[in-house]
């Protein structure tokens, strides 16, 4: 089972900036998922809580349920040692992934401070990137 992590504001896809984060709904996105991997399960979360996000992330890590995390933390990822130390604790292999390219937007979105304590970054694809980050996710634990 692979766990896939919203955080903050991405509730409002579909709604949202389009010409960043294209017109696709989270729910969209969520069965756009299930319909690429129709093989493996998944577990959906988004929150525009901190807490929530490293709450649920160490339950899948301690659950033995799961086999990664693709997590698009948001502007979490900015600012968040919090989320970073939830990152670096986890023993699963996480992904991050972001929809728009970070490094081309504001100077504040181009450092990830999550991402240090990720696996590895997936970022620019749009909705693409989710699908990249299962990948390698797959990939990682050989399936």
């Amino acid at each position: 089972m692979i766990a896939i992590i919203n955080g903050p504001n991405l509730n409002r896809l579909g709604s949202r900036n389009k010409t960043i984060y294209g017109d696709f709904t989270l729910a969209e996105l969520s069965e756009s998922i299930r319909g690429r991997f129709p093989g493996e399960d998944f577990v959906f979360l988004q929150s525009n809580i901190e807490g929530e996000l490293i709450n649920f992330i160490q339950q899948c890590d301690v659950s033995g349920d799961f086999s990664g995390i693709v997590i698009n933390p948001g502007a979490y990822a900015h600012y968040s040692y919090a989320l970073a130390d939830a990152f670096r604790d986890c023993t699963l292999p996480i992904v991050e992934v972001h929809i728009s390219n970070i490094h081309a937007r504001e100077d504040y979105r181009s450092r990830s401070v999550t991402a240090e304590g990720a696996t590895g970054i997936i970022s620019g694809f749009g909705a693409e990137s989710y699908m990249l980050g299962v990948m390698a996710i797959m990939n990682s634990v050989g399936k």
